[in-house]
């Protein structure tokens, strides 16, 4: 039997649900409100601080002051508060600098430097393809004066910076080599970075040693890896030690021709949801592998190695890896510098994430003979017991 309400008490019900609805939406937007209010305000406080400051600042500093220098250093000091190491402001030149270096081309002479034991600086590495190769330098030299300017007068750091420069730009460095000076020009030019490199060191193990995943690396890790397999390898030892990361895409490039077809390493962003950032294919290299880890194995260099010992059975040599497992996303700001901040967790798809932990090798083995390589070695032994 159907039941019938009267027209006044519908009308009542539907006076009630208004006046609940009224409420509950009144009472959500206050709080709403109350939290933009005391937003407003805070921000407020800060906005007042620093025009406090600059006002102290443009009425008592002696010095004259960089606008851009100074807008520069807001923005950097903003970013530095949050507290992560990861994350940076970059001013226009060092946005600058940062793209050449991360697509594998740096701007300069093709060094790498040491501070010597004198105070100087002691050339420790070169490239092959550069100015200073090309002029007779050699590892061991020490440079002594920069455009003139000594450096023991401004130290190691700031001598160092002296060497950055735009591309085309002259720079004079005197040079010492067994007691005599030399003063050579330069011209700064962009230098394809070399980050694989590969050989075979016995009939059937292969070694490919990767510094750093750049736009670039790709490309010379497949050129190395093509040249092994036709070689006729049988096992491959990946040394990625003092790797600290890259980029992530290269990262997955590098990883695709390796391992099994699936989903190979996840992101977990700040809202909850998770993105795919390794995929490989259905091509997959099957024969044993060894890596190489240390402490200076950082980031997308922790996640290769992890990456193959979850999905290709690899075998991890040397001590336990840095312990960066975040990701850092860049993006332009104001058209001129960028912002570098921490935007995910990452890890594989069959481990936990290693962020502030590290990956604990399976062998776990000091260098105490770095000159023979202890750890390079025992990965030799190691892929030689993996071959079938």
């Amino acid at each position: 039997m159907n039941k019938k309400i009267s027209l006044g008490l519908a009308l009542s019900l539907i006076a009630i649900a208004s006046a609940v609805t009224f409420i509950l939406t009144s009472f959500f937007s206050l709080q709403s409100f109350n939290k933009t209010v005391v937003d407003v305000s805070e921000k407020g406080k800060k906005y007042n601080s620093l025009q406090t400051l600059d006002s102290y600042v443009r009425e008592h500093y002696l010095g004259d002051i960089d606008e851009n220098e100074i807008n520069d250093g807001i923005l950097k000091g903003y970013i530095s508060g949050l507290g992560d190491k990861y994350s940076k402001y970059l001013s226009e030149e060092e946005y600058l600098t940062e793209q050449n270096e991360g697509a594998g081309q740096l701007i300069g002479l093709g060094l790498t430097l040491m501070e010597d034991e004198s105070g100087y600086i002691r050339i420790a590495g070169m490239i092959q393809d550069s100015p200073v190769a090309e002029a007779g330098l050699r590892e061991g030299d020490i440079i002594t004066l920069i455009d003139g300017i000594s450096v023991l007068s401004v130290g190691f750091d700031e001598s160092v910076e002296a060497m950055r420069g735009t591309e085309g730009s002259e720079i004079r460095l005197t040079v010492r080599r067994g007691g005599v000076d030399k003063d050579y020009t330069f011209t700064r030019r962009s230098i394809e970075e070399i980050s694989v490199t590969g050989e075979m060191i016995s009939e059937y193990v292969g070694y490919i040693k990767v510094t750093g995943f750049k736009k670039n690396t790709p490309q010379q890790f497949m050129n190395a890896l093509e040249r092994l397999t036709s070689n006729g390898v049988r096992a491959l030892i990946f040394d990625v030690r003092d790797n600290g990361g890259g980029i992530v895409p290269s990262l997955s490039e590098c990883l695709d021709p390796l391992l099994p077809e699936g989903v190979i390493a996840t992101a977990e962003y700040k809202d909850g949801h998770s993105e795919t950032i390794v995929y490989s294919d259905d091509t997959m290299l099957d024969i044993p592998m060894v890596v190489l880890v240390n402490k200076n194995t950082a980031s997308a260099a922790e996640l290769f190695a992890a990456s193959l010992r979850d999905f290709a059975g690899a075998y991890l040599i040397g001590e336990k890896t840095y312990g960066k497992g975040v990701m850092q996303e860049t993006t332009e700001f104001n058209k001129n510098g960028a912002v570098v901040l921490t935007v995910a967790r990452y890890k594989t798809s069959l481990s936990d994430c290693y962020d502030g932990v590290g990956i604990a090798p399976d062998l776990t083995l000091a260098n105490e003979n770095p000159e023979n390589d202890d750890q390079k070695n025992k990965a030799v032994d190691i892929a030689y017991s993996l071959i079938q």
